[in-house]
């Protein structure tokens, strides 16, 4: 029989550290290269003001990684920042095996994990773009039964020999994104209902969250990346109000642009959330820093600017008497543990902007789909027959009235 364990790729980790937070980003590392499925044999840091524009690290670095790929058995080294296209090639020279960097690695997850069409489809877009540039390289033309990081999708087929090839298949893939955000843009438009998205740092339990908010099953795993498709489901507040709440790709430090830019149709939907809840794994040691890099990436994105909830998640794995941070406006919650959920929605539904307003309709008896569109877009206070139709008072949605305003008194 096969060890699995063996027959994983095995790779060496190298990085610039000159501080904790560079030693944390090599930590994180670690934990991608793991979710690839790499066995991390080794690191190899270096305290380095600048960055070498040929080899990244030293010259001597470089040998020193060459000999202890030798010792340790290893088929590839990661970099934990994104290498240029001469980097690649000079230490790809050097050292005689594959050369990764970050992005690579976190395109080659998002490959693993993307299940819908247009999940697929963003995740080609992405990888396409970082291929382009480094078609020279001897890690693209790594089979993938060699075991070579990001050659799963487009890596599997000959389009790196191509750039004219590459180029067009690009461009058709921007046309496949674009055609996505008109359709999305459509339903944004017709939609009947506020939405609320789900953000936060890869792994900070939005899934969990989703799940428990609305009694879902979606499948929810303590690993990074674990959601790249958006999934949207109901939520009805205390005070009858339906909402949608909608689960997205969680952050990361060092997020590849690629993918930011490939992923613009699934975050816009975030930039036009009604209200984005900030979910935070308040067991890490790394909350602050995590909080830092969401907000920047919503900048990015334009989301910056949405009314923002802060869920700090995960408590039950902290000591009450060790949990002292205190941020204004945050509710405190374990969506595993289901605690605090209905602070949680009490806040949701204080914070949404309400689409109702108060009003009178007469509904005629033959019309029974209008009053079921009453009774689901609205908190209904009173409801009695007479002999003319069905009088209703309430709380109902704006639009509602809108498409029924004959029957408004």
């Amino acid at each position: 029989m096969i060890n699995e364990a063996e027959d994983r790729p095995r790779a060496i980790l190298a990085g610039i550290v000159n501080s904790t937070e560079d030693e944390e980003s090599i930590d994180e590392l670690a934990l991608l290269a793991e979710t690839a499925g790499i066995t991390v044999a080794g690191r190899v840091t270096q305290r380095k003001e600048r960055i070498d524009p040929a080899y990244y690290i030293g010259r001597g670095k470089v040998q020193e990684l060459k000999l202890m790929a030798g010792e340790l058995n290893a088929n590839v080294v990661i970099f934990d920042d994104e290498l240029s296209p001469i980097q690649k090639r000079n230490l790809e020279n050097e050292i005689d095996i594959q050369i990764a960097d970050r992005t690579m690695l976190i395109l080659d997850i998002f490959s693993q994990r993307a299940k819908s069409l247009e999940g697929k489809i963003q995740v080609e877009l992405a990888q396409l773009q970082y291929l382009l540039p480094r078609l020279t390289g001897k890690g693209i033309e790594l089979s993938r039964e060699g075991g070579g990081i990001g050659t799963r999708g487009p890596g599997e087929t000959k389009l790196e020999t191509d750039r004219r090839h590459i180029r067009r298949r690009i461009s058709r893939l921007k046309k496949e994104l674009e055609a996505v955000k008109k359709n999305r843009g459509v339903i944004r438009i017709s939609r009947k209902y506020p939405v609320i998205s789900l953000v936060g740092y890869t792994n900070s339990g939005k899934s969990t969250l989703l799940n428990a908010l609305t009694g879902s099953d979606i499948p929810a795993n303590d690993r990074l990346f674990d959601t790249l498709d958006t999934t949207t489901r109901a939520l009805i507040l205390p005070d009858g109000r339906t909402v949608l709440v909608s689960d997205t790709v969680g952050f990361i430090k060092k997020l590849p642009h690629q993918l930011i830019d490939s992923f613009k149709a699934t975050l816009d939907e975030v930039s036009e959330a009604d209200l984005l809840i900030h979910v935070v794994d308040g067991s890490s040691s790394k909350m602050d820093e995590e909080i830092a890099t969401v907000n920047s990436v919503l900048k990015e994105v334009g989301a910056y600017t949405r009314p923002v909830l802060l869920a700090i998640n995960k408590i039950d794995k902290v000591p009450g008497s060790a949990y002292t941070l205190n941020l204004p406006g945050s509710v405190r919650i374990s969506a595993l543990k289901r605690i605090n959920l209905d602070g949680l929605i009490n806040r949701i539904a204080e914070l949404l902007p309400s689409f109702r307003q108060r009003a009178h309709l007469l509904i005629p008896y033959d019309d029974a789909g209008a009053l079921d569109e009453v009774h689901r877009n609205g908190k209904i206070t009173a409801e009695e027959y007479t002999p003319d139709g069905i009088a209703l008072q309430g709380e109902i949605d704006i639009d509602t009235l809108g498409r029924l305003s004959k029957y408004v008194k």
